[in-house]
Formats: structure tokens, C-alpha cells, sequence
């Protein structure tokens, strides 16, 4: 590392010397998409040469084909790689400090999560029948909280149905041509997930005779996230409510119990995060409408002393 290798070509070697291996393939490329996209928009930037103002130029360059959003997850790519090189001492300050995130127009997208009516309605609609198909899956995910990987990954062996809790240790790589067990996103999604008892007595009786140590909702297919969230759109419609994806029930399940009264470190165990921050910066809409709830319970009480 020396202030005259450029900014691609350090960041490549930085991803590779500390995040292959340690993330997810799926996380990992999230980096190598980065480091591309570093290498179009400046190829020639060198480490000595970096600014505050260099770093804002090229994130408002960024910003000019992408989501607030998305150019928020490309800085803190860039900034991690960028404070290694300020500690080893090849850049003499902090060129990520006081940066402005900017981004093009969001645009309509899918909503995040459900109400509890609507998630009512679509629960409704589910076909459980005898054998195993999407809409269990969908029932999972919705009572859990539960990755789609994570589901997939799931064998018989990963029930107890005596405590009421699913092990998740793993994941299934379903974006891989011949499908696999891959580890879980981080060492906090490794975790025990307690169920309620009609969710226990369903998942039960579906997975009688099953061999024990197969994913069930894969059975060794190919499986496509495209397949379930078409599934998950039909049944939307049929209830008539808001379509959402897949994640999307992972973000339902969260909301209603934040909503409930749930913390958010319980939650964020549940969910298998790595830390509180992105529960709360992830559900922030959600805990703002509850402190606002609470402070009208605050001042109602201290109106009473």
C-alpha cells in the first residue's frame, strides 16, 4: 500500500485481503460490483491524491444514476477500505468525514411489510394442504422472520417440536447452478428461533416421513426467488392487499413486533443481526411513530403526579 497505487486497484486488494472468505459470496459481490464501479468512475484517482472534495466529486457522480439508498451502501463499501488506509498512514486525513449522501429520485417500489390485517388476509389465502409447497414457506417466513435462504436451507433436524424452536445454522446457496448448504450471513444468524404451538403442530405433521437431513422446501431442485415472490404476488392479489416480496414478510414479521411492544435487542436476536444499529436504522420509521407513542404516555403520566 503507497499514496501512488490508485483507488481501484487498492480497494481490490483491500476486499481481497479482508473480505473474501469472511462475508457471504452474495455479501462479497456487493464489493466486487463496487470495485468495478470504482474502476469506471475513477481509474486513475490515487491514494495520496484523495480529497474531501475528490471523494464528495465522486459520489455525486455515483448519485447521478442511483438511489440515496444504494449510494449510501457504496460509501460505507468505499469508507471502510478508505480509514484502513488513513490508519496505515497513506492518506493523511479522513476524506469520508462530513460527506453528503445525494441520489436520484427513489422510485415506486414495492411496499416493505404488512399490517396485521393485511398479513390476516394473506394468511387467509394460503393453500396448506398435505405435502410441502410455497405457501408454507410463505407461512414460515411470516411467523419467523426468516431469511429466504435461511428457510430454504432448512431440514427436518433443525425442529423441535418438543421446545417449540428452529436451529438455524445454515443456508442454502440457491443462486448456485447445483444448489448447496453455505453458512449463515454472520455469526449472530446462527441462532434459535422459538415458534408458536399451531406453527409447530402444522410444520409437524408436513414433515412426517421426510428424510431427515434434506432441505425439504428444496428437495435438490433448482429453486428461484422469482418462483416464491410470484407465488406471494398472487396471493397479495387474491387478498387484496399490497404486494410485497418475500423480504418483505421478514420486514412484516419485525414491524408487528416492534409494534407489539417487542425491544429491539429481541428483535434483532430473532432476526439473526449482527448489532441493534441495523435493527434501528432498518425499523427507524417504525420506533419513531412508537416514541412518539410513548412520550404521550409520558406526559399523560406526569400530568397525573
Amino acid at each position: 500500500m503507497n499514496k501512488n497505487q490508485t483507488l481501484p486497484i487498492y480497494f481490490k486488494q483491500w476486499m481481497e485481503m479482508y473480505k473474501l472468505g469472511a462475508v457471504t459470496d452474495v455479501t462479497y459481490h456487493k464489493y466486487v460490483v463496487t470495485q468495478k464501479k470504482l474502476k469506471e468512475l475513477v481509474p486513475n484517482l490515487r491514494l495520496g491524491s484523495i480529497t474531501r472534495i475528490k471523494y464528495q466529486e465522486l459520489l455525486n457522480e455515483y448519485a447521478c444514476t442511483h438511489e440515496r439508498q444504494t449510494v449510501l451502501d457504496f460509501h460505507h463499501q468505499v469508507k471502510s477500505a478508505l480509514l484502513d488506509a488513513v490508519e496505515e498512514g497513506v492518506i493523511q486525513k479522513d476524506p469520508t468525514r462530513r460527506i453528503v449522501i445525494k441520489g436520484t429520485k427513489t422510485q415506486n417500489h414495492k411496499p416493505k411489510f404488512l399490517n396485521e390485517k393485511e398479513l390476516e388476509a394473506l394468511l387467509q389465502e394460503l393453500d396448506l394442504n398435505s405435502s410441502v409447497n410455497w405457501d408454507y414457506m410463505i407461512l414460515l417466513i411470516a411467523k419467523t422472520g426468516l431469511r429466504f435462504a435461511e428457510a430454504l436451507g432448512l431440514t427436518p433436524n433443525d425442529f423441535s417440536f418438543r421446545k417449540q424452536e428452529i436451529s438455524i445454522s445454515k443456508t442454502w446457496d440457491y443462486k448456485s447452478p447445483i444448489g448447496k448448504f453455505a453458512p449463515t450471513k454472520n455469526s449472530s444468524s446462527v441462532r434459535k428461533v422459538r415458534i408458536d404451538w399451531q406453527l409447530a403442530m402444522q410444520f409437524n405433521q408436513l414433515l412426517q416421513g421426510l428424510p431427515k437431513s434434506e432441505p425439504f422446501f428444496v428437495q435438490r431442485k433448482r429453486v428461484y426467488n422469482a418462483t416464491v415472490n410470484d407465488r406471494l404476488a398472487k396471493l397479495c392479489a387474491d387478498a387484496n392487499i399490497p404486494v410485497i416480496s418475500v423480504h418483505g414478510l421478514r420486514h412484516t414479521h419485525a414491524s408487528l413486533l416492534l409494534y407489539a411492544g417487542v425491544s429491539v435487542a429481541s428483535v434483532a436476536k430473532r432476526l439473526g443481526h449482527s448489532n441493534m444499529t441495523t435493527t434501528q436504522t432498518t425499523y427507524l420509521h417504525v420506533i419513531r411513530e412508537l416514541e412518539n407513542k410513548d412520550n404521550d404516555k409520558v406526559m399523560q403520566f406526569l400530568s397525573t403526579l
